[in-house]
């Protein structure tokens, strides 16, 4: 049987819906959206026309009016009421919106009951078209990395197995043979996202440095690492404005953010050394893990790996929840993750036997005064209900 993410049921009941905006379907790549279209699309009774926008010229703009076009003389020759158009990867058309909002006019104004569904795995590609052109036309449905909770239901993983091998559906079944699981998540993982989705789409001037960056990166996955620290292991270093830039398109892609510290004042944040964090653990393993069985019996190691774990769940839905996520740090005291939403900060401090406790999150406590504050693993809150718990409740909880 086909495993469902919950979003299966919000983009069915929309489409359902009379005609009112456009939906749209982002995420990073390999995450199920092309599935997930499929699975709604093979329970509704909605006439439709699937196109794929990968492999087209970008610069053939006119693409779209002629997909459209080729839908709207479908619905009339089958004398259909209601007519579905679904386009996959449309970032990939230049001055995509802009046509699409045309077409999408057009239709509003003959009263042509044509639905559409957009999907794209640029997140920034999308949300610059989006802003720009197709303001109050569209609704957004954000389809993220897999979580614990969804791979061990559609996949059987074990907690330990997610926290390794993190939420990738596609390679799942690979993990007991490592070398092949680690070829396919950079093969055919990383390099189209790296490839088509950040420097085919951005203004990057060195793709080498691009990918070394991403590479060191995912590497330094739960560590805090100055940008000039990290020049001097880059051999083509360029200067650290420019690694900052390809550090925010990495985040916007979904792949790696650069923290910031909290602070109480922005320059503080922005003037901070980052803290590397992966949206999804699979690419942290590709690039810096041994083995499994190595890896999980050496606890320095491993603490790594656990802290990367909590630090992708809580990133991978800041901007579904919208929260930001930062880390702390003063001397030796540190405080892992702070949430900050509504005026409002949650601490998070993760044990998992890397290292022994500090006094971080009391020190954290009695200078912000958080809405909460607690402890992730060892004496705390136990890892398997952390990464299984709804964040929106945890959040809002009072």
């Amino acid at each position: 049987m086909e495993y469902l993410r919950k979003q299966y049921n919000t983009l069915k009941e929309r489409i359902e819906e009379p005609r009112k905006f456009i939906q749209v379907i982002a995420g990073p790549r390999q995450v199920g959206k092309s599935t997930l279209v499929s699975q709604v699309l093979r329970q509704i009774e909605l006439a439709y026309m699937m196109e794929v926008a990968d492999g087209v010229d970008s610069k053939d703009t006119d693409w779209i009016r002629r997909v459209w076009e080729s839908a709207r003389t479908t619905m009339q020759l089958r004398k259909e009421k209601v007519f579905l158009l679904v386009i996959d990867e449309i970032q990939k058309i230049d001055n995509w919106s802009d046509a699409v909002k045309r077409e999408w006019d057009e239709d509003t104004r003959m009263g042509l009951n044509l639905k559409v569904v957009l999907l794209g795995s640029s997140r920034l590609l999308l949300k610059k078209g989006l802003t720009e052109s197709l303001a109050g036309r569209y609704e957004l449905i954000r389809l993220g990395h897999w979580s614990y909770l969804e791979m061990q239901e559609a996949f059987g993983f074990t907690l330990d197995e997610y926290i390794y091998f993190g939420g990738y559906p596609g390679p799942a079944h690979l993990i007991k043979d490592e070398r092949r699981w680690k070829k396919y998540v950079k093969d055919s993982l990383v390099a189209p996202a790296i490839e088509k989705d950040v420097i085919m789409t951005s203004n990057i001037y060195k793709p080498a440095l691009m990918k070394r960056l991403f590479e060191l990166g995912c590497g330094y996955s739960a560590e805090v690492l100055s940008l000039t620290k990290l020049i001097g292991q880059l051999q083509d270093a360029g200067n650290v404005t420019t690694l900052a830039g390809y550090l925010e398109i990495l985040n916007q892609c979904s792949l790696l953010a650069a923290l910031q510290k909290y602070a109480k004042d922005d320059a503080r944040k922005y003037n901070s050394i980052p803290k590397y964090q992966v949206y999804n653990n699979a690419l942290m393993t590709a690039y810096k893990g041994r083995t499994f069985e190595k890896d999980r019996i050496d606890p320095r190691v491993w603490g790594r790996w656990v802290e990367s774990a909590v630090g992708a769940y809580l990133l991978s839905m800041a901007e579904e929840l919208e929260y930001q996520l930062y880390y702390w740090r003063e001397g030796t005291d540190e405080v892992d993750f702070v949430i900050v939403n509504g005026g409002e900060c949650i601490a998070i401090e993760v044990k998992s036997g890397r290292r022994g406790m500090n006094s971080g999150l009391p020190k954290f406590v009695k200078a912000f005064h958080p809405k909460r504050s607690f402890v992730v693993g060892t004496s705390g809150v136990s890892l398997e209900d952390f990464l299984k718990s709804d964040l929106e409740e945890l959040i809002h909880w009072t």
